[in-house]
C-alpha cells in the first residue's frame, strides 16, 4: 500500500513538471515583425503571457523567455497575392537558465485592426483580401471626378468624363498599391498549442 502511495506521488509530481499535451500558451511578443522586412532566419522573442499550470502547479511561470524564427515571410502583392508569415516557436528559458526546445503550433494571433489569421492547414499567419477596400477606394475617386466634372462643365457629360478619369485614378492606385501587410507588433499576442507534452524538469 505505501509503495503504491509513493508510485501515485511520483508520478504527480512526473505529470506536473509537463506542459501538457492540448495546453493553450498565450505569448507575448518583444518585438516586432512584419512581412515588410522580415526574412527567413530572422528571429523573434516573446515571453509567456500568463503561467503555465498542470495538475495545480505552476510549471512555466509568467515572463518567461520564449524564442521563435521566421519561417516563411511573402510581402503582400501589388495586383495579387496576401501576404504571409510563418512563426517556428524553438525554445522556452525558465527563469533558472534552462532552456527547453519546443514546437508548438500557431493557433491564433491579434488582428491588428485588419483581417490577419492563422491558417491552421499551414501553420501561417495570412493576410486577408482588400478587393472590398480597393472596389471602395474606386469608386470614391469615381464619384469625386464626377462631381467635379459636372461642376466644371454644369453638363452630365462633364460628369461622366470626371467619373471616368477618376475611376481611372483610383483604379491606378489600387494597382500601384500592395495590400495590407501581417504586421505583428510588440506587446501583440499570439496563442499556441502544444501538440504532444513537454518535460520542463
Amino acid at each position: 500500500m505505501r509503495l503504491a502511495v509513493l508510485m501515485l506521488s511520483a508520478s504527480l509530481v512526473s505529470a506536473a513538471a509537463d506542459i501538457p499535451q492540448g495546453s493553450h500558451v498565450l505569448l507575448r511578443l518583444e518585438n516586432s515583425v512584419s512581412t515588410r522586412t522580415a526574412r527567413e532566419g530572422d528571429y523573434i522573442y516573446l515571453r509567456t503571457a500568463s503561467p503555465i499550470a498542470a495538475n495545480g502547479q505552476i510549471v512555466v511561470p509568467e515572463g518567461s523567455y520564449v524564442q521563435g524564427v521566421v519561417t516563411h515571410s511573402l510581402r503582400s502583392g501589388r495586383v495579387k497575392g496576401k501576404a504571409e508569415l510563418a512563426i517556428r516557436i524553438d525554445t522556452l528559458t525558465l527563469p533558472s537558465g534552462k532552456t527547453i526546445k519546443l514546437s508548438p503550433h500557431l493557433n491564433s494571433v491579434d488582428s491588428e485592426g485588419s483581417e490577419q489569421k492563422v491558417d491552421s492547414n499551414e501553420n501561417e499567419i495570412k493576410q486577408g483580401s482588400s478587393h472590398g477596400a480597393d472596389a471602395a477606394r474606386v469608386a470614391e475617386l469615381g464619384g469625386t471626378g464626377a462631381a467635379i466634372g459636372g461642376l466644371a462643365t454644369r453638363t452630365w457629360t462633364g460628369a461622366g468624363i470626371g467619373a471616368g478619369a477618376g475611376g481611372a485614378v483610383g483604379l491606378a492606385t489600387v494597382l500601384l498599391t500592395r495590400g495590407k501587410e501581417v504586421e505583428l507588433h510588440r506587446g501583440s499576442t499570439v496563442d499556441v498549442v502544444f501538440d504532444r507534452s513537454v518535460p520542463v524538469d
